[in-house]
């Protein structure tokens, strides 16, 4: 696929399906954390952890970087010229996804530890993918994986000092 023969509301409505498959992937990780506040709050968290309200709009703005991230490499080499970027970018999604309903609804603090890891090496794996193809669209999934490197030490932390609530 080449800009300057796809044209432009194409184009739009290519954005508009990669922005809607990454907050689809957001929501549904957002079912698991719907009744999380009161949890949270009563977890032992480090020092360190930022307050509950913080998550969304941080979550928020790093599904639009990562979305427009995918449309970029959409947008320059099509899903056929750009499969496995793109597929790894799919089972990454399906990986932040599925770290919410580990700690927030089945509580598992081991398995989300280690699941985030999973999902920071599928990030790096597709800002890999995505830099051979589209060096702005790499860049994008760079404060992404920042805030997940955050969440891996987080996670960690926070179910050590509750084994009993994060088996």
């Amino acid at each position: 696929m080449s800009t300057r023969t796809t044209p432009y509301r194409v184009q739009l409505l290519g954005l508009a399906g990669w922005l809607l498959l990454t907050f689809a992937a957001a929501a549904t990780g957002a079912l698991a954390a719907a009744e999380a506040g009161p949890f949270y709050q009563q977890l032992a968290r480090p020092d360190w952890s930022p307050p509950a309200w913080v998550f969304a709009p941080v979550w928020s703005a790093l599904y639009v970087l990562i979305g427009i991230a995918a449309w970029l490499v959409w947008r320059a080499h099509g899903f056929r010229g750009a499969r496995a970027a793109l597929t790894l970018y799919i089972v990454q999604l399906a990986a932040n996804a599925l770290w919410t309903w580990l700690f927030f609804a089945w509580r598992q603090g081991a398995l989300a530890f280690a699941e985030a890891i999973v999902l920071w090496c599928l990030i790096v794996g597709t800002a890999v993918s995505f830099s051979r193809l589209h060096r702005l669209a790499a860049a994008l999934l760079l404060p992404y994986l920042g805030w997940v490197s955050f969440a891996v030490v987080l996670t960690f932390s926070t179910w050590q000092r509750n084994p009993g609530v994060l088996g």
